[in-house]
């Protein structure tokens, strides 16, 4: 199957599914057999699988290192991930190795222990992240926090599985004006 054929039919593609399999590092994936789904997984003549989705929910994983050299053995074109499941495991940050995904569209983080609500401005740099979830996890008790994040994201439609309408953008703008103070520009002493 050449690149072209598959871009044209990832989407009809099941999801390489680890959840639920007790996985406490990412490296444990290259040993772990996938769930199996009503549709069997297609793979390339290498054997690594066709598919963007990687679902890793309902994990005991509390760090992502190696993220990127395991999920190229695993996946033929790992480049194009477009939806990755992580809810339900014990991260407590986002971890910088998602903000290289430029192909990312569905991002769940819910059912986790992330407690920065910064953490979020990581993924402000994924041009194509549409849906989040967050929910279930101790930033979601920040006063402020769906507004925060709607600034930080303007882009996403979808915010833990629920519709952002244009009420919810400018509530979140009132906020942000409200709530963050611009930055100062400082003008350097020497140049008075």
């Amino acid at each position: 199957m050449s690149k072209q054929d598959y871009m044209n039919t990832w989407v009809q593609e099941p999801p390489l599914d680890y959840s639920f399999r007790s996985i406490p590092v990412i490296q444990d994936l290259i040993s772990e057999e996938p769930r199996t789904g009503l549709r069997p997984l297609r793979h390339s003549k290498s054997g690594k699988s066709l598919t963007q989705s990687l679902w890793l929910n309902n994990n005991v994983l509390n760090e992502l290192r190696d993220f990127n050299h395991v999920i190229s053995q695993l996946l033929e074109y790992p480049e194009n991930l477009a939806w990755i499941d992580l809810s339900f495991n014990d991260l407590t940050s986002i971890d910088p190795v998602l903000t290289t995904l430029f192909n990312l569209s569905v991002l769940y983080l819910h059912g986790n222990s992330i407690h920065r609500l910064g953490e979020v401005n990581k993924l402000a740099i994924l041009p194509r992240l549409r849906s989040l979830t967050l929910h279930g996890n101790p930033i979601e008790e920040e006063k402020g926090y769906r507004q925060y994040v709607l600034c930080t994201l303007p882009r996403i439609t979808t915010f833990d599985f629920s519709g952002i309408t244009k009420a919810d953008r400018t509530t979140a703008e009132v906020w942000k004006r409200m709530n963050i103070k611009p930055k100062k520009v400082r003008i350097k002493q020497d140049a008075l």
